[in-house]
């Protein structure tokens, strides 16, 4: 094959060590340079280049200043994510930094699987959340529709990066748009098929974002959902 294009971060890992000459387009990768994928953001170096998932610290705070509107009370906030998903530590270094001045406390807990996820609900609700941050990663996205169950079950309005958490029943998502991510990789294949080596451009960062509102779960969970949010909404799923 003359380019592969590669999804999250373990389809670009399995990519690179089956050739190091074949160019490969990254649709969507998690902190690409902590992750070892490239060199840097502006020279990539090797033959892997595409689209970087998270456009900087600044969206993490922003969803929480979603869930604050949402929530005009919130002060404990949960954060749910895999420790063996390396980008999750900047992540929640990002998280604490940008709760401080938002007034809030996080409660990080930790899920590897399925068999961790009610026992991390558990920990949340003891620890008095009063809503959940879920950070995505390739296990945790599997298991969507367990977390969205828990969630409901224990009451915590919750908000994730990916809109398919939101479409299973979580009550926001605010992140990039993956299916536009995966249409622009066309952009790089076309420059690479063309001649210019994947090492020389730039990984690009995501330019444009989403924000869902599911009122069916803030119904279910009786949040009033502001005017305010609804209004600067991509979608409402109601």
């Amino acid at each position: 094959m003359d380019v592969i294009v590669s999804g999250a971060n373990p389809n670009t890992v399995a990519a690179m060590k089956s050739t190091t000459t074949i160019p490969i387009v990254m649709a969507n990768s998690a902190d690409p340079v902590s992750a070892g994928l490239v060199a840097s953001l502006a020279r990539p170096g090797g033959n892997v280049t595409g689209f970087a998932q998270d456009p900087g610290d600044e969206i993490f705070g922003k969803r929480l200043e979603l869930l604050k509107e949402a929530l005009p009370n919130l002060s404990r906030v949960g954060v749910l994510g895999n420790p063996d998903f390396a980008p999750n530590r900047n992540r929640l270094t990002s998280m604490k930094e940008a709760a401080r001045p938002l007034g809030l406390t996080l409660v990080p807990v930790d899920a590897r699987g399925l068999d961790a996820v009610e026992g991390a609900f558990a920990t949340m609700v003891k620890e008095r959340a009063q809503a959940v941050v879920v950070l995505g990663d390739a296990v945790l996205f599997d298991y969507r529709g367990q977390i969205v169950m828990a969630a409901l079950r224990n009451q915590l309005p919750a908000i994730s990066g990916a809109k398919q958490f939101a479409e299973a029943g979580l009550l926001l998502h605010y992140g990039v748009d993956f299916r536009d991510q995966f249409r622009r990789t066309a952009f790089f294949v076309d420059k690479i098929l063309k001649g210019t080596k994947p090492g020389d451009l730039p990984v690009e960062q995501p330019t444009k974002f989403e924000l869902v509102v599911n009122l069916k779960t803030a119904k279910a969970l009786g949040v009033v959902v502001p005017p305010s949010l609804l209004v600067r909404a991509d979608e409402v799923i109601e």
